[in-house]
């Protein structure tokens, strides 16, 4: 095992990860863009020290690339600090929200998957196909990638985590407590009896159960990216026969004060901008592992598109790059998936 790393290690360990193979000149320069002061001795201690643990090795002529411990220990190494980046990321995304689901206007919380030119084609078909089931519609920008970005494009979508900024722009605070996996049906279900006269459709179909659930600490879309790597979801057999799936998605807890307000804002997200929604009441909270406070809470459990749209492109092995929080994008620069497809070809 190797020892405790810090920060500026894991900061290194990512940059020979996604620039590999690299040279100790160009490190520096990359570091140093990252806010460090580090000169060129130092950059070359380190990765003697890291080729001794195991977790750098040579390309000859080339410079450093990460072996497979390398690899595992920045996927899994230095968890409080990505937790805690993560926490901070979501709350600065949340406040930044100004998206109203009922105008149907302001800025949303986007997530992002980085495509080859080769893909696109396939790409907008298999997202004609999503968009036409029930956790349609599903709003996208297609762009060209920034520089250091990877791919040759950037395909935007709303994330869940829009919802979250939504309920706290009108004073509803919801706190992310579980991710997890999640059975679906594409079935036009009718909700609970509270609910009645909402049809699964304006839900985006039915969330029957929870198969796995991880508690992330108030970071869940953590969890999430973690669980679409790991493989665990499937939209294919949804997309392919319209049978039952696994979907990845999140969970928050609300003041079931605010539940027919709370509710209303999200069906209403949903049908804007995508994705597939339960909801609970209190007494519902046994059927729901992660409810820990049997009569003070309702919840929302959601799917966005994003995570729709991430865990899709990665079963049809189509994006291996992604950020599940990307950045606030305004909602006019989302189009339909029909207007995406035929428009003309960003390089023209």
């Amino acid at each position: 095992m190797a020892p405790e790393l810090d920060r500026r290690t894991y900061d290194l360990l990512r940059l020979v990860d996604r620039h590999a193979p690299i040279g100790s000149i160009q490190l520096v320069e990359l570091m140093q863009l990252h806010g460090y002061d580090i000169k060129d001795r130092t950059i070359r201690l380190t990765l003697s020290e890291l080729d001794e643990l195991g977790l750098t090795e040579k390309v000859p002529g080339k410079g450093r690339r990460l072996t497979e411990s390398g690899r595992m220990e920045l996927e899994q190494g230095d968890v409080n600090s990505r937790l805690e980046q993560i926490r901070a990321r979501i709350a600065a995304l949340t406040s930044r929200v100004s998206y109203d689901p009922i105008e149907d206007t302001g800025s949303t919380v986007a997530s992002a998957a980085f495509l080859d030119a080769a893909d696109i084609d396939e790409t907008l078909r298999l997202l004609e196909r999503l968009d036409s089931l029930p956790f349609g519609p599903i709003p996208v920008s297609l762009e060209e990638s920034g520089e250091d970005e990877p791919g040759d494009y950037r395909l935007l979508t709303s994330s869940s985590i829009t919802l979250d900024g939504v309920l706290l722009s009108r004073g509803v605070n919801a706190d992310l407590s579980t991710a997890g996996v999640l059975e679906y049906e594409p079935a036009e279900a009718t909700t609970d009896e509270a609910d009645a006269g909402q049809s699964g459709v304006e839900h985006g179909g039915r969330i029957v159960r929870y198969v796995d659930v991880i508690n992330g600490e108030g970071s869940s879309i953590d969890v999430i990216s973690l669980l679409i790597e790991a493989g665990r979801s499937d939209v294919t057999s949804v997309i392919e026969g319209g049978e039952t799936g696994l979907l990845i998605g999140d969970d928050r807890e609300f003041p079931i004060n605010r539940y027919e307000e709370a509710r209303d804002l999200a069906v209403a997200n949903r049908s804007s901008l995508g994705g597939v929604l339960d909801f609970r009441r209190p007494r519902e909270q046994e059927q729901h592992p992660g409810g820990n406070s049997a009569w003070a809470f309702g919840s929302i459990t959601y799917v966005g598109a994003g995570e729709l749209l991430l865990t899709t492109l990665r079963e049809y092995g189509l994006s291996d790059s992604w950020e599940t929080l990307y950045g606030t994008i305004a909602r006019n620069r989302l189009e339909s998936v029909q207007a995406v497809s035929h428009a003309p070809p960003l390089d023209e």
